[in-house]
């Protein structure tokens, strides 16, 4: 015989009935937080760097500059981590780890972030075979 929970019928994935929404809220991030998430998608590895005085000649020269940093040292904490999970998936380096949480994320955040950036590719199995 099944158990069918009424009052919690359509819960959300990410919580379970041992979790606070406190917890919950936690793993989460605000609207301009997943704005700069889907930002740094478009970034490469290269945008980390700090370009050096020839780079940046070259740059305002010919018109080619680099990626921006971000103002808040919190966002762009979450930048870089966003930028290091799109192309390491969960081999984030460990002081980009502790610069993650030295800024206020937390564990869990760090984990939806990962989860939601290398989602889309980690385990694709939808490739078709045709006979």
């Amino acid at each position: 015989m099944a158990y069918l929970d009424l009052d919690n019928m359509f819960a959300a994935p990410v919580a379970s009935r041992t979790q606070t929404p406190a917890a919950v809220k936690a793993a989460g991030f605000s609207a301009l937080e997943w704005s700069v998430i889907a930002l740094a998608q478009r970034d490469t590895l290269g945008s980390l760097n700090t370009p050096g005085r020839l780079s940046r000649a070259l740059g305002g020269l010919f018109g080619g500059g680099t990626t921006s940093r971000l103002a808040d040292p919190k966002l762009e904490a979450l930048r870089r981590a966003a930028v290091h999970a799109r192309h390491r998936g969960f081999a984030l380096p460990s002081s980009e780890i502790a610069h993650f949480h030295s800024v206020g994320f937390s564990e869990a955040q760090l984990e939806t972030l990962v989860t939601s950036v290398t989602g889309m590719r980690v385990g694709r199995t939808d490739r078709r075979i045709f006979a």
